[in-house]
């Protein structure tokens, strides 16, 4: 299975401070530093050091390249990126003393990413062949849509979760990768309500299957037929950005590689808990070996 990730590109400028700042106030950073990151180039990187023949659909700016050769030294197929005047896509992140972040991101080329562009690059793909979909690209819906006329497996991680989901035809997902701020909200439940944002969800999309990601606390998998729940492990925060993608793209690559669900998680918790522990999104996206001596230890 060959997975097509249509997804952000971002450069992330990141600012380390001992306390995030508060209305009406300047504050001196302790650091500052440039990653890559986007939630789309961090969980291609995933899959593909996950194991995973993985391609990147999206696009850039003039300033650029670095996002684009991050992901081929990573092993990610980057022929389909469009190259576009203008700047690329970019964060504002906050990172406290706890490890704990805030961001803002600027849209950039990746806002420019048009359903004929989609339209191209979904043709090169076959049935049972995964394409997977954030939220920081516009025109998600109608790959949803495409895809599932390719018939193909939608994956979708609803972030940030916002109107424009509401603009999706949710019956096309097969995969829902959520945190419990997206479960809470698509469910109408308390993000703190598992068992209710689990209930609903089924419910609502009954041929989908979801992966509830609950932090520290590890994970839960869950469909119509079964339930895998995941401890998390312990270990040191340095950075919590893109411990999540890091998370979704392991359990996708688990997903792709024929894995059973409770496998997937095991090995997609251990490979957010490392993540954790390294500064930087794309950068402290673990190797597979990283993960599996990680978990011959535990």
């Amino acid at each position: 299975m060959r997975v097509l990730n249509i997804g952000s590109l971002n450069i992330d400028r990141t600012y380390t401070v001992r306390r995030f700042v508060r209305p009406k106030e300047t504050i001196r950073a302790l650091k500052y530093e440039e990653f890559c990151g986007g939630k789309g180039l961090n969980q291609s990187i995933a899959l593909a050091k996950a194991g995973v023949e993985t391609y990147h659909a999206g696009a850039v700016g003039c300033d650029g390249e670095t996002l684009v050769d991050m992901l081929t030294d990573s092993g990610v197929h980057t022929e389909y990126i469009e190259h576009l005047e203008g700047p690329s896509g970019h964060a504002v992140i906050q990172v406290n003393e706890e490890g704990q972040n805030n961001i803002i991101i600027v849209g950039g080329a990746n806002e420019k990413v048009s359903r004929e562009y989609i339209y191209q690059i979904l043709q090169k793909f076959e049935p049972g062949d995964m394409v997977l979909l954030q939220n920081e690209v516009p025109n998600i819906g109608f790959a949803m849509e495409e895809a599932k006329k390719r018939k193909m497996l939608v994956a979708f991680n609803p972030s940030p979760i916002n109107e424009a989901i509401d603009q999706c035809d949710l019956g096309l997902v097969d995969y829902f990768i959520l945190n419990e701020v997206e479960g809470g909200a698509l469910a109408g439940e308390s993000m703190d309500d598992i068992e209710g944002i689990q209930i609903k969800l089924t419910e609502m999309y009954p041929d989908a299957s979801f992966v509830l990601t609950l932090g520290e606390k590890g994970a839960v998998f869950f469909n119509k037929k079964e339930v895998h729940r995941q401890n998390g492990f312990q270990v040191e925060t340095v950075d919590t950005t893109g411990a999540g993608d890091t998370f979704c793209g392991y359990f996708l690559a688990g997903v792709a590689t024929g894995n059973t669900y409770g496998e997937c998680l095991r090995v997609a918790c251990s490979a957010g808990a490392l993540a954790v522990g390294k500064k930087g999104a794309a950068a402290g996206i673990p190797e597979k070996t990283e993960v599996f001596e990680f978990l011959g230890s535990k």
